[in-house]
């Protein structure tokens, strides 16, 4: 059977691949641990549980959502609060937020909404590839801008060509940064503000580990950026801050325009979020704040054990405050994947090779936090067996 030929320009999903690999070693009996993939593994808040399990009697929230595509007004509501409160940004519930099936949902229904066939998109390497996928699915055109650890992986607005800025309608971003780790700054902020507005560009800031901080590093939302409301959206995700991956909410903030067409999109494309989650999604925004502190913790008990060892076999770098992943260079005369393919050959252990992310990930691993403490321990200490001199 002939299928669409816009689907032969996506490469295949890196996480898809990953468990395929993973199957494969664990069908052969052998012990892996995988730190490759951002999937945390302590439980929901039991209050969020508890009301997801409450709300799920009531057979009203077994009809189709309330507000259908827009997530009931409920949810939003709260999404408005919750920004007010976290990063001090207004919001107004009924046209500048809408609830999305989590934020990767939000990315592509952008592409849908703001990407005309043959339009420049741009967007960071190494980056998140979902944005790449989502774009050529658009049947945009993805431009690459590098980011590199002298800029402090932040892209370098001069240095995107003139008939390249010209040309794009749209440019993804993400701070704090999968896979590196780094985190915006005011002046950031700023600087694509008016970057954006210079060369008519919506801005799709992707800010799911908004939350996802260690210790002096402040919490930012590019809403918080003078006039950002004019030039873009920010999506935002339950999945990070509250463990929620699998319950698939997160929210659009910001101009109401593209709140408006990323809305007619999903009003074409589904029927909106089970009722009882969006009621669940909003204790966890309303209650649960000291959740997030308690996560922190064990990211940072789990981020100083690798970083420990790493210094012991020769690995020292200061690594950006956020997200749970550390972009860990690799050693000396290695290349990102013969060292990916080292760790699991001889630890039987997985990570993600930094070129996964894109050619400027050559050099780089990324590691992740989200495993239990036993197992990280194992996986660290077999590291440690292997590779110190």
């Amino acid at each position: 059977m002939r299928t669409a030929e816009r689907l032969t320009r996506i490469p295949p999903y890196l996480f898809m691949e990953l468990r395929k690999k993973i199957a494969q070693a664990k069908a052969d009996g052998v012990d892996v641990i995988s730190l490759a993939i951002g999937d945390p593994v302590e439980e929901t808040p039991r209050s969020v549980i508890d009301e997801l399990c409450r709300t799920a009697y009531d057979p009203v929230n077994h009809r189709y959502p309330i507000d259908e595509e827009k997530g009931m007004l409920a949810f939003r509501r709260e999404v408005a609060r919750w920004y007010a409160d976290r990063y001090g940004v207004t919001l107004d519930p009924a046209t500048e937020v809408l609830g999305l099936i989590g934020s990767k949902e939000g990315c592509h229904h952008f592409v849908l909404a703001r990407v005309n066939p043959g339009d420049t998109v741009l967007m960071t390497d190494p980056g998140y590839p979902a944005y790449r996928a989502s774009i050529l699915m658009g049947e945009g055109e993805p431009y690459n801008v590098p980011i590199l650890a002298k800029n402090d992986y932040l892209p370098d607005f001069a240095a995107i060509p003139t008939e390249v800025a010209k040309k794009a309608t749209a440019m993804f971003l993400n701070y704090p940064n999968n896979p590196t780790g780094a985190c915006a700054t005011r002046p950031f902020l700023a600087d694509l503000v008016r970057f954006a507005r210079d060369y008519d560009i919506a801005v799709c800031y992707d800010n799911p580990y908004s939350e996802i901080l260690f210790a002096g590093q402040e919490r930012i939302s590019f809403l918080q950026a003078e006039g950002a409301k004019e030039v873009g959206v920010e999506l935002n995700s339950l999945s990070k801050p509250f463990n929620m991956c699998g319950w698939r909410i997160g929210m659009a903030c910001g101009n109401a325009d593209l709140i408006a067409a990323i809305s007619k999109v999903k009003e074409n494309t589904d029927s909106g979020i089970f009722n009882p989650i969006q009621y669940a999604a909003i204790v966890a925004l309303r209650r649960e704040a000291a959740y997030i502190d308690r996560m922190i913790e064990i990211y940072t008990r789990r981020r100083e054990l690798v970083l420990a060892t790493l210094r012991k076999i020769g690995i020292d770098f200061e690594p950006p405050k956020g997200t749970f992943y550390l972009w860990v260079p690799v050693p000396g005369g290695m290349t990102s994947l013969e060292f990916t393919n080292r760790l699991f050959d001889k630890t039987a252990i997985v990570v993600a090779a930094g070129t996964a992310y894109g050619k400027y990930g050559e050099g780089y691993i990324r590691i992740s936090l989200t495993v239990p403490d036993e197992r990280l321990a194992e996986a660290m200490a077999r590291i440690e067996r292997e590779f110190r001199p």
